[in-house]
């Protein structure tokens, strides 16, 4: 069983800076890949960024790929999501996810399918005005 609590969230001007991170429990987080999706009013959970159990793969979506980076600190059991260059088009509710995996090959299959993850946070929302 793994609990994960998301913190970090709040408002910010556009073209502004916020840190997520992401704090699990259980001592096997570290065997999880860890991703962090968001899901705007009106709109369907989309993916943004997804990272290796041990860091060494990190995926991002297009929209946001060169302004956020996903790391994590295992021995910390947590996750974080640096967030630069925010936009009013990042305004969402971000969740961070663990998802248990076999290979780097099946995680490759699986990162961007919400429906593949085994836990989620209850998110922290994100605001960025204009």
């Amino acid at each position: 069983q793994v609990h994960l609590v998301e913190s970090g969230g709040g408002l910010v001007q556009a073209g502004g800076s916020l840190r997520l991170s992401c704090a699990a429990s259980g001592r096997t987080f570290a065997t999880y890949g860890a991703g962090w999706f968001r899901q705007a009013p009106g709109k369907e959970r989309e993916f943004e960024a997804a990272i290796s159990r041990r860091g060494t793969a990190a995926y991002y979506a297009d929209s946001v790929k060169g302004r956020f980076t996903i790391s994590r600190d295992n021995a910390k059991n947590t996750v974080y999501l640096q967030m630069n260059s925010l936009k009013p088009e990042d305004t969402a509710i971000y969740s961070c996810t663990a998802l248990q995996y076999d290979s780097i090959t099946d995680f490759n299959n699986l990162y961007r399918r919400p429906d593949e993850y085994d836990y989620w946070g209850q998110g922290t929302q994100v605001t960025v005005s204009s």
